[in-house]
């Protein structure tokens, strides 16, 4: 493990920093991203925040909450799986705005960001977030691409030590690979929060309120926890799920076939998820199934 180089202004500005995360949710990655970005001394870093929308129905809300905290940001769309337009989307904002670091956040922008910045005074640097499980053939592939892409990155910085040491076969070197411990930004959790409406009924009445914050998706064993739920010996139970994401239709049906209708909820996603964490007496918060995955810890907050 190395420690990272300071950072220090260009010239007689900040250095100008393009974050770019996912357009799907405002999850894991997503609150990392802002987390980063509200504490790094504006003297000394202007951050930038970008998504690449691949479908032009997302909303791409980690821009939203960015822009409502006075950062800029930037939506570019370039429709598919891995369009090659973003690149040179990407390459011509980098150009026009001086960027002069892009900052990814998983396997398609690193890809996207990594051919991007090639040839140009722009640095690369990678935070990955973690590999799946089992993944399927494609994301297998996109996977090794992504181990490909972060090869040629200028910094590549893990939040675990496990992706850490899996990363270390790669080459990097004390020089581009480093480690920095998972954080959560306690100024959220650390606001008053008055218990959520919707659970304050159920919590009255002697339920036991179980409930899970997080992205709806197959690494995540939702499927796994409503089984949980179902089998524990009580009576007075519900299940509260709070998120959105691919699985959720697959997960309402179960539910529907284990539960009654009074017993279970899912609210898809809340800007109260805090209010609506401090109403379940059990919280499984984003623990996934991803191999070198940083654990969550807003649960133990």
């Amino acid at each position: 493990m190395s420690s990272l180089p300071s950072i220090a202004p260009v010239g007689h500005r900040p250095i100008r920093v393009l974050q770019i995360g996912n357009p799907t949710g405002l999850y894991g990655a997503e609150r990392w991203i802002l987390a980063l970005i509200t504490h790094l001394s504006s003297a000394r870093v202007e951050s930038w925040v970008a998504v690449i929308k691949d479908a032009p129905d997302l909303a791409a809300p980690v821009c939203t909450a960015a822009a409502q905290s006075g950062f800029r940001t930037q939506i570019f769309e370039s429709y598919g799986k891995l369009s090659w337009s973003a690149i040179g989307q990407l390459r011509e904002f980098i150009a026009a705005h001086h960027i002069d670091i892009v900052h990814t956040h998983g396997y398609k922008t690193d890809i996207i960001g990594r051919l991007a910045v090639r040839g140009t005074t722009c640095k690369a640097v990678s935070t990955p977030h973690g590999w799946g499980a089992t993944p399927g053939l494609r994301l297998k592939l996109y996977e090794t691409l992504d181990r490909v892409a972060l090869r040629f990155f200028d910094a590549v910085v893990p939040l675990s030590r496990a992706m850490f040491d899996g990363l270390s076969h790669l080459g990097l070197g004390n020089e581009r690979l480093h480690l920095i411990e998972n954080g959560v930004d306690l100024t959220e959790i650390d606001a008053p929060q008055s218990l959520s409406n919707d659970l304050a009924a159920l919590r009255a009445g002697g339920a036991l309120v179980i409930g899970y914050v997080g992205r709806l998706d197959r690494g995540k064993r939702v499927d796994t926890l409503i089984r949980a739920v179902h089998a524990l010996p009580v009576t007075n139970k519900f299940l509260c799920l709070v998120g959105e994401g691919p699985e959720q239709s697959a997960l309402e049906q179960l539910a529907r076939t284990l539960f009654a209708p009074d017993q279970y909820a899912f609210l898809g996603f809340r800007t109260d998820r805090i209010a609506l964490m401090a109403g379940v007496r059990s919280l499984r918060a984003a623990l996934d199934a991803r191999r070198h995955s940083p654990l969550s810890h807003e649960a133990m907050a």
